[in-house]
């Protein structure tokens, strides 16, 4: 069976002004999401689902899905701040989206197979959409509590111009994840791949540690497991007094592996990702492409 995509292309980029999703790098205006499905169809899927936001439904409608009619099909869905279980309602003052794990139950009528999550906006690269895609479609047929991550390779996935966060993993004998640990500020100190403590000191890790760029595989099973774990995260006092509170995929996946109800392979890539974390991103990226497009890795034209 053919892995599905699943693209979260709701929220806007809060460091990079503008609507990045839509921000053409490559040589004809395309954008870092063109590049990730044109690898996702190289790669094998067979559909791809967008979460977007419904008063960009018409714009995404014309400026995007028109671009890959003919060559998979596509699907959307919708997030928004009252799309909460029966029983619960928004936080009076809540204007925050509730996080990529609450996007991610949105396209739950839409994907009754195995599914890969990523961001819009990261260039995960070729190699990575393999690895997940092959491990996706070899599942067998309804697979459950069997999930993966495609874990980059920290030093891989920095940026130039300040510091990025992460999601840094640590796996078990047999390559499974055992946690993911959020940081918020990474960078070269000295020359080392370090991350910034709680204490304010730099502690420095091997350009090999495994991070999390938010791509994950899924099976359909995880929607189910996301609706129950979602409603106790509403009726903790604290998620609803914090109205920045986010109910993230790695809360999500932390719970499930702790408890022993699923396990998360680490896919390993030699992927080297990047995006546009900072404005200043923005030139190298472009660079980067027009190289892969030099190299003849990918077309001058996409779709």
């Amino acid at each position: 069976m053919k892995p599905t995509l699943l693209l979260l292309a709701a929220g806007m980029g809060s460091r990079y002004g503008g609507l990045k999703q839509l921000d053409g790098l490559g040589p004809n205006g395309e954008t870092i999401m063109d590049y990730s499905i044109y690898d996702a169809i190289k790669a094998g899927f067979g559909k791809l689902v967008f979460v977007i936001r419904k008063d960009f439904e018409n714009d995404f409608k014309e400026k995007v899905l028109s671009k890959y009619e003919g060559h998979i099909p596509a699907e959307l869905c919708f997030q928004s701040l009252d799309k909460l279980p029966e029983g619960f309602d928004v936080p009076e003052g809540r204007v925050k989206p509730w996080g990529t794990n609450h996007a991610v139950m949105m396209a739950k009528d839409l994907i009754h197979e195995p599914f890969c999550v990523i961001n819009c906006d990261d260039f995960y690269n070729r190699d990575a959409f393999m690895v997940i895609g092959k491990l996706l479609s070899e599942l067998p047929e309804g697979a459950k509590n069997d999930y993966s991550m495609v874990g980059f390779r920290i030093g891989n996935t920095l940026s130039e111009n300040g510091t990025v966060a992460r999601g840094i993993c640590s796996k078990n004998e047999e390559g499974h994840l055992t946690t993911v640990v959020e940081r918020t500020e990474i960078m070269r100190v000295d020359g080392k791949v370090s991350y910034k403590d709680e204490q304010g000191n730099w502690v420095a890790v091997d350009d090999n540690t495994p991070v999390s760029m938010n791509m994950w595989g899924f099976t359909p099973d995880y929607f189910d497991y996301s609706e129950a774990y979602f409603k106790e995260f509403l009726s903790d006092p604290k998620n609803i007094e914090n109205l920045k509170a986010e109910f993230f995929i790695p809360l999500m996946v932390n719970k499930l592996i702790n408890e022993g109800t699923a396990t998360v392979k680490v896919l390993d890539t030699t992927s080297k990702w990047f995006g546009v974390t900072y404005s200043a991103d923005r030139e190298d990226t472009v660079a980067r492409i027009q190289k892969l497009v030099d190299e003849g890795v990918y077309p001058a034209k996409l779709f």
